[in-house]
This record gives structure tokens, C-alpha cells and sequence, in this order.
């Protein structure tokens, strides 16, 4: 049990990144603006695990004084491997190409100051989204709500003992967070918090927003009929 309160500074942001030079930048003005570091609002660290990028990754990241580590490449790997390095009390899991609201860290710890909640997220909403993703985000949010099933682009977020607790997140090639969000819905509350996080339209604009969500949902139903994880993989990657 957790004797002190919670603070900001207990909070490490952990995130897994290869290939993301672009995102560099955006990231860097996105915490430290986000987090209001003027009023003592800014996460206690920021942890870039990098997967063995070959673009400007890693120099940009020490740039802008982000701390970097590496790792061999894979999600799971990755996020697991900045969660044993870091030193917060609670974990932030945050994709390169997703941008955190507005006084983040604030809405974090009065979520996890919530006797039932194990672990939270935030809505997700899509950048310069059309009617169709506009309305697969509407259905994103009530699956996360209703359901207690955010997905990993919705900056998990989760106390550093439970995580501990429930082995950290699979190791798997595919499916990592909403493996490890189910597991986590078994010992307590999963809360999506009303504020939102913008992520990149990247891989809906790469491959078009039906075939993506027709992709996602084949990869869900393959789950649940026990379908090998890497015929999935191989799907969700073709």
C-alpha cells in the first residue's frame, strides 16, 4: 500500500519509439507544455526506450533531453523494459505519435486517488479526422467506457506496484494492451478519464480507414476463437 501521496513528479513517462524522428519535436513541446511545468505540474521523467532506430531518433531525443534507452525491438519489450528502469511510482505508457491533453499529470493522480481504479486512459480522439474516424472514435470511447477496454494508443496508465503485480505486459508480437488491460480489469477498476489524447491518423491514412478497421476487428475476433497470435500478427501487418 502506498503510505505517501501521490505528486507529479512520481509520474515516469515511458515511451517505446523506432524510426520516430518526426515525432521528436512535437513530443518534446507537447510534455513539457502539457505538463505546465511552471507550476510544478511536470512528470517526474521521460523515458524514450528505443527499439534500434536508423533515422534521428535517438541524437534528436538527447536534444531535447529526453532520457534514452534501447532495447531490442517489440512494443511489450520495450514499454516493459522502460517500466523496470524507471523510477516514478506510476506509469505512463505514451506511443510517439500520441499527444497528452492538458494538465495531464493532475487528471492522473486524482484518477488513481480512486480506491477502485488499478489503472486508467484517456479518450482518444484522432487528428484531422473525417466523419468516419470521427465515428470510429465515438465507438473507441464507449468500448473503453462501457467496457473497461482502452487500447494502448490511449496513454495507459498504472501504478508502478500493480503493474509489477501483474507480470507487466505480455510479450507477445500483437495485442499486448488489450491483453494486459483484460488481465488488469480482473483486480480493479479500468477508468477513462474525460479528457482527451490526439493521435496520428498514420496507419488508417497508410492503409484507409475501412481496411484498417475491418483489419482490427478480424485481429479481436481471432483472439477470442483462439487464433495463434502469429497468423494475427501476420494479418495486422500485411
Amino acid at each position: 500500500m502506498i503510505s505517501t501521496p501521490l505528486q507529479t513528479s512520481d509520474i515516469s513517462v515511458i515511451i517505446p519509439t523506432l524510426n520516430e524522428e518526426a515525432q521528436i519535436s512535437r513530443l518534446s513541446a507537447c510534455l513539457l507544455a502539457n505538463s505546465q511545468p511552471t507550476e510544478n505540474n511536470a512528470p517526474g521523467e521521460i523515458i524514450i526506450i528505443d527499439g534500434g532506430s536508423i533515422d534521428l531518433t535517438v541524437s534528436l531525443a538527447r536534444s531535447h533531453g529526453f532520457r534514452v534507452e534501447s532495447c531490442k525491438p517489440g512494443r511489450a519489450t520495450q514499454l516493459n523494459h522502460g517500466a523496470r528502469l524507471a523510477n516514478g511510482r506510476i506509469l505512463l505508457f505514451l506511443h510517439a505519435d500520441t499527444q497528452l491533453p492538458a494538465g495531464f499529470t493532475t487528471a492522473i493522480l486524482n484518477c488513481l486517488e480512486e480506491a477502485p481504479t488499478i489503472a486508467g486512459a484517456f479518450r482518444l480522439k484522432i487528428k484531422e479526422a473525417g466523419p468516419l474516424l470521427s465515428l470510429i472514435c465515438c465507438c473507441a470511447n464507449l468500448r473503453s467506457r462501457f467496457l473497461q477496454l482502452p487500447y494502448g494508443d490511449q496513454a495507459l496508465f498504472i501504478r508502478r506496484h500493480d503493474f509489477l503485480r501483474l507480470g507487466g505486459f505480455p510479450e507477445t508480437p500483437i495485442m499486448e494492451d488489450f491483453i494486459f488491460i483484460k488481465k488488469a480489469g480482473r483486480l480493479g477498476r479500468i477508468t477513462t478519464l474525460p479528457q482527451y489524447v490526439t493521435t496520428s491518423a498514420r496507419r488508417w491514412q497508410r492503409l484507409g480507414v475501412i481496411r484498417t478497421t475491418l483489419i482490427n476487428q478480424l485481429v479481436i475476433l481471432g483472439f477470442y476463437a483462439r487464433v495463434p497470435l502469429r497468423k494475427l500478427t501476420a494479418l495486422y501487418r500485411r
